[in-house]
């Protein structure tokens, strides 16, 4: 499974690559007004030390419009998918950038007949929100399970993506059913590394060794 970093953080995104843990980066309006940096100076340092896919989302409502920001998109990096949202309109963007050749990333995905239009218009990945299902009581993970059993039985090429990720339990189950790609906050990415027997190991090891400098 692929782990694509969910932030705008540059310093956070470099420390994950830095342990080769960044397959690719996902970005979203919100998460660029968090960086508190302009959109296109961000977009483009990180298509300068990443090489795998970096989604930036499209703002615009239209079919035209998001078009019009998709080209200016494409010229900030040579590894950009065009993130669009679940809509009608956002699936003919789609099936026109497929036809291009240019990849896409269809977000806020919230059931399994999303995910097969999706498919359907040419998606490269589909990014279903775990997290915001199990916020409203439903079990995100299902919607996980579903979507790969469609896929699979179809043999449609579009990558499930899972998003919305809020623990370590996520990644887990999304690596068990075979998504393709899980994208993760840096916090909760750092969070995989922790296990109890880890540290109290790690702390004995000191300990023995600082006894034996002695």
């Amino acid at each position: 499974m692929e782990f694509f970093i969910d932030t705008a953080d540059v310093s956070a995104i470099r420390k994950a690559n830095d342990m080769g843990l960044v397959d690719g980066v996902t970005t979203n309006p919100s998460l660029i007004k968090k960086a508190g940096r302009d959109h296109e100076e961000t977009i483009r340092e990180i298509s300068s030390f990443i090489d795998g896919p970096i989604s930036v989302e499209t703002l615009s409502d239209t079919y035209e419009g998001m078009l019009k920001e998709a080209d200016t998109y494409m010229t900030w990096g040579e590894n950009i998918v065009i993130k669009v949202v679940m809509s009608p309109e956002g699936m003919k963007v789609v099936k026109a950038l497929t036809t291009r050749g240019i990849k896409t990333n269809v977000t806020v995905c919230f059931s399994a007949n999303q995910a097969l239009i999706a498919a359907k218009a040419g998606a490269t990945y589909i990014s279903p929100f775990v997290g915001r299902l199990d916020d409203i009581s439903h079990y995100g993970m299902d919607l996980i399970q579903e979507i790969r059993t469609i896929y699979d039985n179809y043999g449609f090429a579009t990558k499930v993506l899972v998003a919305s990720v809020r623990s370590p339990i996520h990644m887990l189950e999304s690596a068990l059913i075979g998504a393709d790609v899980a994208t993760v906050p840096p916090a909760t990415l750092m969070q995989l590394f922790n296990h109890p027997l880890t540290a109290s190991g790690i702390a004995q090891f000191e300990k023995d060794a600082a006894d034996w400098k002695k």
